[in-house]
């Protein structure tokens, strides 16, 4: 059996319960991970001066597999969001998030299975900003206003939103080999093209020809707001969802409510020579260190890590036994009961170790 190299990031805030579990979870399946611990975010950047070490991205670039456990982004103030930071320096333009149903879990659907594959590099989290009041911004506007018939008032923040050709056409080929890799029939691109013509056109345009090179797969495309209406209405039409930075964003997150919530939401990061594997909620403070919060998110992204590593028969039991314990509902954390005060209620650990349990049953 080959050893694998493996990053883990625990995280802050909640971060550490679920890394432990969802690192207890994988070892179970027997699969050999050399695990290389890394700590990163609020509490490293008083200890450090960074919330993102380079030690980490050494880490990550030597290992080419990381998993991360949840870290805080103050809002409006403070470091820049290390996700983000961490999707740039290590160039994995394709955020890949399934967005699957499974039985025990609330919500006003059934049997959704899509996948949200959302470029991750460009678009308005590119973060090209210009500051309101700064000299750089009023060179740009007074830029922007000498060539555009619209023009931007003097007290506005700016920023820029790019797509490229070469940014749309890796990210849709991703698409494209996701659902032929895993046995998908469609891919949707989702745009607003109508409107912004020559961004979102450009996504639209290129995504188009690029379809012709995945002929035993249907392509079509949706306006972003359409899609959000079609998502609600009918999603059992769609399939593989493509899109750019922003509109991923917001409707991998609209997709997991559908199936619940983000706390059973799993996500993957993937580039040409590295991929990050992460839950798609927050750090939620407020619960550090009190066991209480669902680790299923964190869990079904060690299932997508462990595919990824090749690992596929290890990766199906995992999930199988996330999917048993929910179905029985059991020993799940407060979230998954009917009422959220159920006493019954276990905590992180404790539905982890009933997962771990799980695996062993059905081994024998």
């Amino acid at each position: 059996m080959s050893k694998h190299s493996v990053t883990l990031i625990p995280g802050d805030g909640i971060g550490p319960e679920l890394a432990e579990t969802t690192k207890a979870c994988i070892d179970a399946t027997g699969v050999s991970i050399d695990w290389d611990i890394q700590t990163a975010g609020i509490d490293i950047m008083e200890a450090e001066g960074t919330p993102l070490p380079d030690r980490v991205l050494e880490s990550i670039r030597k290992n080419h597999v990381a998993i991360k456990s949840p870290i805080t982004t103050p809002v409006g103030t403070g470091f820049r969001s290390v996700n983000v930071a961490l999707r740039k320096e290590l160039d994995l333009f394709a955020c890949i998030r399934p967005c699957k149903s499974y039985e025990g879990v609330r919500s006003r659907y059934q049997n959704i299975d899509l996948v949200v594959v959302r470029e991750n590099t460009e678009d308005l989290y590119a973060g090209i900003e210009f500051e309101k009041g700064s000299k750089e911004c009023q060179e740009v506007i007074d830029f922007i206003n000498k060539y555009s018939a619209r023009k931007i008032r003097n007290d506005s923040g700016v920023s820029i939103k790019p797509i490229s050709v070469f940014g749309t056409e890796r990210i849709v080929k991703a698409a494209f080999e996701y659902a032929r890799q895993n046995g998908r029939k469609k891919v949707t691109a989702v745009h607003k093209a109508n409107i912004m013509k020559y961004s979102d056109g450009l996504f639209l345009e290129v995504a188009r020809q690029v379809a012709k090179q995945y002929t035993d797969i249907e392509f079509d495309d949706r306006i972003v707001d359409n899609m959000c209406m079609q998502l609600v209405q009918t999603p059992e039409n769609y399939d593989v969802l493509v899109l750019p930075n922003l509109y991923g964003d917001i409707l991998s997150d609209l997709c997991a409510g559908l199936v619940g919530g983000l706390g059973v939401a799993p996500g993957a990061n993937i580039g040409e020579k590295g991929a990050l594997f992460e839950a798609t909620h927050g750090s939620a403070p407020k619960y550090k260190g009190m066991n209480k919060v669902n680790p299923t998110a964190l869990i079904l992204s060690s299932v997508l890590m462990l595919k990824h590593l090749g690992e596929t028969e290890a990766a199906n039991r995992l999930e199988q036994a996330v999917a048993h314990v929910i179905r029985e509902g059991k020993y799940v954390t407060y979230d998954m009961k009917a009422d959220r005060k159920d006493p019954t209620a276990v905590g992180t650990r404790e539905m982890g170790q009933a997962i771990i349990d799980s695996m062993k049953v059905a081994a024998k």
